[in-house]
């Protein structure tokens, strides 16, 4: 079997600035999506579902969470060759640097990678949306002889300034291709594609920042190139000197990049028909919690996707996504929210104890209104809260809150006190 001969790299990710403060204090991969799962889950179930099972995970910046949550999740038959294992960056006798690029990055893990049997390098970023089958791009590149796979993706001419473009001949092999291409630079680049995505003016191939490598070119691009990113720099100078070919997928694809993209992302899952189908037979795997089912009394609710362990009394909750273990009291309104839950539950004390002192407890209180808004792990939101975003709001960032694109992102173990306004 060619799922065999392959070993998948998952890139951990850098800083991830433009999703703070969503990665304050976790890395990009590391962040909870659709209530139950985090970002890094979408690669490696990706991989398992197209039985791809040797997985490296190359993990840097704050870097923990991550760490813990793959240690927790992913294990094997033991009498099985899969794994999902963590490649920290380390400092060694021959460097002491760390990760610099996605290329560098592989470049500085090869040596681990050469100690297992394979023929092919599936790199894949751990911060993107999207279900895919990897056989098929495999078997694309072997019918095709091609060293190296790039898959691509068509976007119009306004999303392809962001992406790095590329032309293909008619044997879909990459002939040029250039990084981020401002509005003039763009013409000209268009390719063939579909004819629905042409319909749509999708006629640019934009790269989705999935590499597939024969393994010994891998070896000999980046022992001989010293470039840090692949996109930038390891790409670009193959074409044209190794067999370079263009896989073209035409599904659902997003780049986690920003706030906007990635709350637009989870509030998409809840359309009746969403485009990230969770509801399909190949699953995505994650952390089981031994959590129990949500209870919910006297919630109108439409258009709402409710994970594990929830308590909900709320009023009306409309097009959101509520995470594991939220609480949301009586008489509160939530709209086109991402509330991501809790990672514990108070005890009945612990409650009590608050309530009398008039301190909120985690989740939201009673008689809030939260609309447009993202509410990180563990919040506490008092009662009579008013939390509106929208764009009327100017980007700001707060002790407790973010505002960005009109959406407003609550910290982390903020706490919100009882009356509040914000927005």
């Amino acid at each position: 079997m060619i799922q065999s001969k392959v070993i998948s790299i998952i890139l951990g990710g850098g800083q991830g600035s433009r999703l703070f403060p969503l990665t304050a204090t976790r890395s990009k991969p590391a962040v909870p999506i659709a209530g139950k799962y985090r970002l890094v889950d979408i690669p490696i179930s990706n991989c398992i579902n197209s039985g791809l099972e040797r997985m490296f995970v190359l993990t840097q910046f704050n870097s923990a969470s991550l760490n813990k949550h793959i240690k927790n999740t992913y294990h094997f038959n033991i009498f099985s060759n899969s794994f999902v294992d963590i490649l920290a960056a380390e400092q060694t006798p021959g460097n002491t640097g760390w990760y610099q690029g996605t290329a560098d990055a592989v470049r500085q893990s090869l040596h681990h990678l050469k100690q297992h049997d394979f023929e092919y390098v599936l790199i894949l970023s751990g911060d993107q949306l999207y279900q895919m089958n990897f056989n098929h791009m495999i078997n694309n590149h072997l019918k095709k002889g091609a060293e190296i796979t790039l898959a691509t993706i068509p976007v119009n001419a306004k999303d392809g300034t962001s992406f790095g473009i590329l032309k293909a001949n008619a044997d879909l092999e990459i002939t040029s291709f250039t990084e981020k291409p401002n509005a003039e630079q763009i013409i000209g680049w268009e390719s063939e594609v579909g004819p629905e995505m042409e319909a749509q003016g999708r006629v640019y191939l934009a790269s989705m920042g999935i590499y597939l490598f024969n393994k010994e070119v891998l070896i000999d691009m980046l022992e001989k190139n010293k470039g840090l990113d692949f996109g930038k720099q390891i790409i670009p100078d193959a074409i044209g000197e190794r067999k370079v070919i263009s896989y073209q997928y035409e599904g659902y694809w997003t780049d986690i990049g920003n706030i906007d993209s990635f709350f637009e992302a989870n509030l998409g899952l809840t359309d009746d028909i969403p485009q990230f189908d969770l509801f399909n037979k190949n699953p995505i795997y994650s952390r089981a919690r031994m959590l129990p089912p949500s209870k919910i009394s006297g919630t109108k609710l439409d258009k709402v996707i409710i994970a594990d362990g929830c308590i909900i009394h709320a009023e009306e909750i409309t097009r959101s996504v509520i995470g594991i273990r939220t609480r949301i009291g009586k008489g509160t309104v939530v709209s086109n929210c991402y509330v991501m839950g809790s990672d514990y539950y108070q005890t009945i004390e612990e409650i009590k104890g608050l309530v009398e002192s008039h301190k909120p407890l985690t989740g939201i209180g009673e008689n809030c209104h939260i609309n447009n808004a993202i509410l990180d792990k563990n919040c506490f939101i008092g009662n009579n809260v008013t939390i509106n975003g929208g764009t009327h709001l100017a980007d700001t960032d707060a002790e407790t809150y973010t505002v960005k694109d009109g959406i407003i992102v609550v910290k982390k173990n903020a706490v919100i006190e009882e009356g509040t306004v914000i927005g």
